[in-house]
């Protein structure tokens, strides 16, 4: 079997993450800067070796204030920590349906912790340019606090501000190198 190379279309994919607010609302969040690589037996992404980093300055939630916060010492604290990082140790057998899971070393300020996430294998396709194109989403949640975003307040009534599940949604669409 041949080695296939797949390079990251950024222009068409999106690292977003949701969270909780008081509890009764959610932020919605994104990063703009990320890689990833894959390699593939011949076609196949059930035998993918993949890896992604995420570069934290680049978070945005759309309010500058809470960015700047997001980037400090509470959280992702980007100066000393300028990358999360996703290596797959484990790609589960891809359905009939696309359906399949991505098991994995997530990174986040340092702490790596092993995590499962659920995908979705949209195909492959030509594009009108000659292009062999693939895409993946991929769907899960992590507990902040295992990964030292241990920022912490409460409201008046004794509600949290933050919740600690944060639900992280990526689309990644890539292209395959000759």
């Amino acid at each position: 079997m041949a080695t296939t190379k797949w390079a990251l279309d950024p222009t068409h994919a999106e690292v977003q993450f949701k969270v909780k607010h008081m509890m009764i609302s959610t932020v919605t969040g994104h990063f703009t800067k990320f890689d990833a690589t894959v390699e593939t037996e011949d076609d196949d992404f059930s035998t993918a070796k993949a890896s992604f980093t995420v570069e934290t300055d680049s978070i945005t939630t759309n309010n500058e204030q809470r960015d700047g916060h997001l980037k400090s010492p509470d959280f992702f604290d980007v100066a000393k920590f300028p990358q999360i990082r996703f290596v797959a140790t484990k790609v589960g057998k891809v359905g009939s349906d696309g359906a399949f899971t991505v098991s994995g070393d997530l990174t986040i300020r340092d702490v790596t912790k092993p995590v499962t996430l659920d995908a979705e294998f949209g195909g492959i396709i030509k594009d009108p340019w000659g292009n062999i194109r693939a895409g993946v989403t991929v769907d899960g949640k992590i507990n902040r606090k295992e990964f030292g975003l241990a920022f912490h307040a409460v409201t008046e009534t004794g509600g949290l501000v933050l919740a600690d599940e944060v639900k992280v949604t990526i689309g990644l669409e890539f292209v395959k190198q000759a």
